[in-house]
């Protein structure tokens, strides 16, 4: 059983600005430069370098190494959901008010991004409640995928749905939105398959997407979701 002293050590990794929006940045699932943290966090290299060394330790992140390179990453998907649900707890702010460019970038990231290996943002909410307006997912006793669901998801993604340790669905509650959006097994075979076919594009490097004009179509003819500012 874990101690206070092992939630105050969890707690405390988090409890600086620093890693705080390394650990922002990594929600999108992808693997990090320490170079490329360092310069998204705004600190140097070294001081980057012991930012992560403690994360890493402290189990929230993971090292990778491919040949001279070291990349990181969240270490799965409970420390994605960890992060994410801390984040719902804050009340959402307007973006500061330090130009064009920043109000563009938050309001993207509120549109549609990634949270790990799946959707969220507007995109990612509309998508999951066209899915339970639909019959797919029960949302009333649970959260989970109905028969119906599955077979619509096998058809769509074309893969094997086999949770195996991870579940098949699973609620994530949006940090923008307040509301639920989908993920679990079925979360992020939605969103490798919207990347794949170009029914969703990643905006620059980091978390925020956007619908495309295919994927507006696909979700029409799928879900008969309304894009209309997604």
């Amino acid at each position: 059983m874990a101690t206070a002293g092992d939630l105050a050590s969890l707690a405390g990794l988090l409890a600086d600005e620093t890693r705080a929006a390394m650990c922002l940045a990594l929600l999108d699932g992808r693997a990090w430069t320490a170079g490329e943290l360092a310069r998204h966090a705004g600190v140097a290299p070294s001081t980057a370098t012991e930012h992560l060394h403690r994360l890493v330790t402290g189990g929230l992140l993971v090292e990778r190494r491919q040949g001279r390179h070291r990349y990181v990453q969240l270490a799965d998907e409970s420390a994605a959901q960890l992060i994410e649900d801390l984040a719902a707890r804050l009340d959402p702010r307007p973006a500061p008010a330090t130009g064009l460019r920043a109000a563009t970038a938050s309001a993207a990231l509120r549109r549609g991004r990634t949270c790990y290996d799946h959707l969220a943002g507007r995109l990612g909410v509309a998508v999951t409640e066209a899915m339970a307006g639909a019959g797919m997912l029960d949302v009333d006793g649970g959260f989970a995928l109905t028969p119906y669901g599955k077979r619509f998801l096998a058809s769509t993604t074309g893969s094997d749905l086999g949770a195996g340790r991870r579940p098949l669905a699973r609620g994530c509650l949006d940090w923008t939105e307040r509301r639920q959006h989908l993920a679990g097994v079925a979360g992020a075979r939605l969103c490798e398959t919207f990347l794949a076919r170009s029914w969703v594009t990643r905006i620059g490097s980091g978390r925020a997407v956007r619908l495309t004009p295919d994927g507006q179509v696909a979700l029409r003819d799928l879900l008969d979701l309304d894009t209309t500012g997604l």
